[in-house]
């Protein structure tokens, strides 16, 4: 498996590249990813939860106590406990939504799938995004999964955005280039 020199490099990388290696050997990739998608969803919702994963005046010992908790609640995997636990265990909680991510990019990447995000003046219908993610898979040669969001801003076009790449067909910049074009 190929791992972007990127994600190797930081320390939320490692920590998901290690949880990847191990949900691989135990065929548990799929329940992984699900498993740190709920508790990623519950970072999000829970103020409580985030605080006891950011707060430095807890010990390890609490800290692991409340994530073992909300691991119970949620209904996680074994490993995915396990490996809350380690963090917990070495003050790395705080990283725990980078590391989803970066088990998200490379658990889509062993999929072989490439992540890309529209950003549209308007809401997309379900029938463009679908057509438009068809063009982007057969332009990449993967499969394409595609997330829209909106900008107002943008006036009009498509902001797409696969990775590092972007292709940007908004009014907004023509305009713009327009504008410093006849400034010249």
């Amino acid at each position: 498996m190929e791992i972007s020199a990127g994600i190797q490099a930081s320390l939320a990388g490692r920590y998901a590249s290690a949880l990847f290696a191990l949900a691989s050997e135990n065929g548990t990739v799929t329940a992984v990813e699900s498993d740190l998608e709920r508790i990623g969803a519950a970072l999000g919702e829970s103020d409580d939860l985030r605080s006891a994963t950011t707060n430095p005046e807890l010990s390890r010992s609490q800290q692991a106590d409340a994530v073992a908790a909300v691991a119970g609640h949620l209904g996680l995997s074994d490993l995915t406990t396990k490996f809350l636990g380690v963090l917990a265990g070495n003050r790395r909680l705080s990283k725990l939504p980078d590391m989803i991510a970066a088990f998200k990019t490379i658990a889509a990447a062993q999929r072989g799938e490439v992540t890309a995000t529209v950003t549209s003046a308007h809401p997309l219908s379900d029938a463009q995004v679908a057509a438009l993610k068809d063009k982007l898979t057969a332009r990449e040669g993967r499969t394409v999964m595609l997330s829209a969001d909106v900008d107002p801003d943008l006036l009009g076009g498509l902001v797409v955005t696969i990775g590092s790449q972007r292709i940007d067909a908004s009014i907004r910049t023509r305009l713009n280039s327009l504008s410093q074009a006849m400034k010249a």
